[in-house]
């Protein structure tokens, strides 16, 4: 069993995928497979600083992906060149893990992009989280103090959420309380799987 979770930027994916893991999931998270694709001395780490200049760099000349982020999501073209890098790469890794994963095992893709990498193509079921967006913008504030234009532009640069979970099988509503997703989550694990 494969199942997919994704939401979008804040809805919660990371904190629904460790309820899974902690049920005896395997999550395969595609933000820390993708740090180890663009870290230093890689092939993608150095297509990357030749399209982006030594300003993207921090002190020890790795890639300061804040300061990435703020090229890239406000530039489509930019973004689309950095996915080209390094997309191919992590798809590659999680298709690896997938395979190599046993018969009885339960994996979790934990992707904010998993649709539109199509990575959805190999979950036996979609799982997307969804919140508000007052909820949404309050969470990015919390967790990366960026500023609330900053994670309006990464939002925007996503899949609307709406076109997510009308593709989902099942959705995951995190507006509440943490228990009240943990509840959602276990019925999932216990019942809505395997339908």
């Amino acid at each position: 069993m494969v199942i997919g979770i994704t939401g979008s930027f804040g809805t919660g994916k990371t904190f629904v995928a460790s309820i899974f893991r902690s049920l005896g999931a395997k999550v395969l998270d595609a933000d820390k497979i993708a740090h180890e694709v663009i870290r230093k001395g890689t092939p993608e780490y150095r297509r990357i600083v030749k399209l982006f200049g030594k300003e993207i760099l921090t002190g020890k000349a790795e890639i300061d992906r804040k300061k990435l982020g703020k090229v890239v999501f406000s530039n489509a073209g930019l973004l689309r060149k950095l996915s080209a890098i390094v997309h191919p790469q992590v798809i590659k890794k999680i298709k690896r893990s997938v395979e190599n994963a046993r018969k009885d095992e339960v994996v979790v893709i934990d992707a904010p992009l998993l649709i539109e990498a199509n990575l959805n193509r190999l979950v036996d079921k979609l799982v997307v989280v969804k919140c508000s967006k007052r909820r949404q913008i309050k969470r990015c504030q919390e967790k990366s103090r960026m500023q609330k234009k900053e994670i309006s532009r990464v939002i925007k640069s996503q899949m609307p959420l709406k076109r997510k979970t009308a593709m989902a099988d099942i959705v995951i509503d995190n507006s509440r309380t943490k228990a009240h997703t943990r509840k959602q989550v276990r019925k999932v694990w216990g019942e809505k799987l395997w339908k």
